[in-house]
Order: structure tokens, then C-alpha cells, then sequence
């Protein structure tokens, strides 16, 4: 079992296309001067970033975005466990845009962007989401003088497909690659992102917080004299599982998982893991009405115990 540096999910909402639609009659007529146009910071960090953003929920019919932001936060409670997202960006990338390589911290445990753009249809040259391989964090481990390195083993890229979902480790350095082509902004990589947040257990079904409460704490007492040893652990796993009528556990996953640890502590961290999804899917609760499903992300701080 090893950290999961990214998902992707594809035909995410079903709202995409009327998100879509919405921008391309905002901006279909370029001489128009509606306040309407008028929403656009450009954002400029020289050498770092570059971009045309808004806040989300300010730039689409109230109807149209409530609905999409909900499929966002239900997906990140039953997949993340984390109970909400950081208000979100809507970014458009034109001509000479960019984000170079960067480290999100401390926003949120998993960072999040969900593409507007009709990508198979796209006139410009770059706008992947870009993230620094494992390999090159870790650069010495591994080296070897005799072999040539190129972009590809050094950068992993990720194509915002209309409707996909991308969701990463915000630690990650990760950037986007810099646009090339035209300054209309119907044109350009259009993106809405931001962060998930608040991690806390859910539940969906009749089992009480507190029976789980007592289940988190058998979890907590197991893995407990690992980390009194001082693994020097940071990350979030998210483990997955349905409680039956009967009180047992079943169907036991890992959801998402970005512990992170030292070169050279490792093995460490594949104990505890095992430790962890071995202690949680021997639970027992007592007997309830029905099935109940549960998301149960637990944080790791480096140095905390």
C-alpha cells in the first residue's frame, strides 16, 4: 500500500456543460461592456504565477453553482473525509499564462481542480497540471551517471479533460504548464480549484458518532506505541468501510492516503499502515437497522503524537 499522489475522476458533474455554457455567453461578444465581463483579477507573481481568476461562487447563477459545490463536498466527505472545500477559484489561463512549480501549504490536505475546458478542442499549446515526480524528490536514493534524464522522468503532467476532476497532494511541487496561443478568454484553460478541508470522521447511516468515537480510540491505542517511537509521520489516510446490521465491519479500503515519512523509515510507516486497516476492520459495533457507510480520514502531523 503506498500514498496516493493523485486521483482523477472523470464526467465528474453533471452540471459541467451548463457551467460551460455560462461562460461562453458571458464572453461570446468580445466589444461588449456589460458589467458582467468586468470580473476578472489578473493575478502576477512575477516569475511564479500568472492568471485570470475569480471567485467561483460569485461568477455563476446561484442555481447552477450551488449544485455543482455540493457534488464537490459530498464527493470529498464520502471519498476524503473532509467535511468541506475552501471557497474555490474559477481561473482562466490565456496566452503567457502559467504556474510555475509550487507547494500548497497549509490550505488544505488535498488540493482540488475541476476543468471547464474543451480540451480535445483546444487551439493553445500547454495548460497540464504538473506534478514533480517521487523519483526526483528523492533524487540521490536512486541515481545512476550512466543514464540521461529528460522533462518526462522529472515532471509527471496531467491533461484537464473537459469534466475531470483532478485531486493531489497539495505538498506535491506542482504547477501549470505555461499557455500558448490566443488572449480570448472563451480560448484558454478554464479551471475551478481549490482545497478540501476540515477532516473529520462521517457517517452515513444508523450508527451513533459515538460508537465510532470508541472505534477510533481502539485504532489510536493500537498504532500508539509506533508512533511513540518517534516516526516522524505527516499526512492524512482515509480509510473506507460499511458497518453491517450485525455490528461487524465489511468492505474495508483505503480511500486516500498521503503519509509521508523519511528515507529510511519506510518499513516503518508500511507497519503501521497495516496496523491501522488491520485494527479498523476487526471492530465490532453493536447491532443497528440498517447498513451504515463510514469515511474515517485520520491527520498525522510530523512530530506530534
Amino acid at each position: 500500500m503506498a500514498a496516493h499522489r493523485y486521483q482523477v475522476v472523470d464526467n465528474f458533474s453533471p452540471d459541467a456543460k451548463t457551467l460551460r455554457a455560462h461562460f461562453e455567453q458571458r464572453f461570446e461578444d468580445p466589444r461588449a461592456t456589460h458589467a458582467n465581463r468586468f470580473v476578472w483579477d489578473l493575478w502576477n507573481v512575477p516569475g511564479q504565477y500568472t492568471a485570470l481568476r475569480t471567485p467561483a461562487y460569485t461568477f455563476f447563477p446561484k442555481r447552477q453553482y450551488d449544485a455543482f459545490h455540493q457534488q464537490l463536498v459530498w464527493w470529498g466527505r464520502r471519498v476524503l473525509g473532509c467535511h468541506d472545500v475552501s471557497p474555490p477559484w474559477l481561473s482562466c489561463y490565456v496566452n503567457g499564462c502559467e504556474q510555475r512549480l509550487h507547494g500548497d501549504l497549509p490550505h488544505g490536505h488535498h488540493a482540488f481542480v475541476f476543468s471547464l475546458t474543451p480540451w480535445r478542442q483546444r487551439t493553445f499549446r500547454g495548460g497540464e497540471t504538473m506534478l514533480l515526480r517521487d523519483e526526483v524528490l528523492d533524487f540521490w536514493s536512486d541515481f545512476t551517471s550512466s543514464r540521461g534524464l529528460e522533462e518526462g522522468e522529472v515532471i509527471e503532467t496531467i491533461d484537464p479533460l473537459f469534466n475531470r476532476l483532478t485531486v493531489f497532494d497539495p505538498r506535491l511541487p506542482h504547477g501549470v504548464r505555461r499557455v500558448e496561443g490566443s488572449m480570448e478568454p472563451r480560448e484558454g484553460r478554464l479551471v475551478i480549484h481549490g482545497w478540501f478541508v476540515q477532516p473529520r470522521p462521517f457517517i452515513e447511516g444508523p450508527l451513533r458518532a459515538q460508537a465510532l468515537s470508541a472505534g477510533i480510540d481502539q485504532v489510536t491505542e493500537a498504532i500508539m506505541p509506533l508512533l511513540e517511537q518517534g516516526l516522524p509521520l505527516a499526512g492524512l489516510l482515509s480509510l473506507g468501510f460499511e458497518v453491517e446490521p450485525s455490528g461487524q465491519v465489511a468492505k474495508l479500503r483505503v480511500l486516500a492516503d498521503t503519509t509521508r515519512v523519511p528515507r529510511g523509515a519506510e518499513a516503518d510507516l508500511a507497519r503501521l499502515r497495516r496496523l491501522i486497516t488491520r485494527t479498523a476492520r476487526s471492530l465490532r459495533f453493536g447491532k443497528q437497522s440498517a447498513n451504515s457507510r463510514v469515511t474515517l480520514p485520520m491527520v498525522f502531523e510530523r512530530g506530534s503524537q
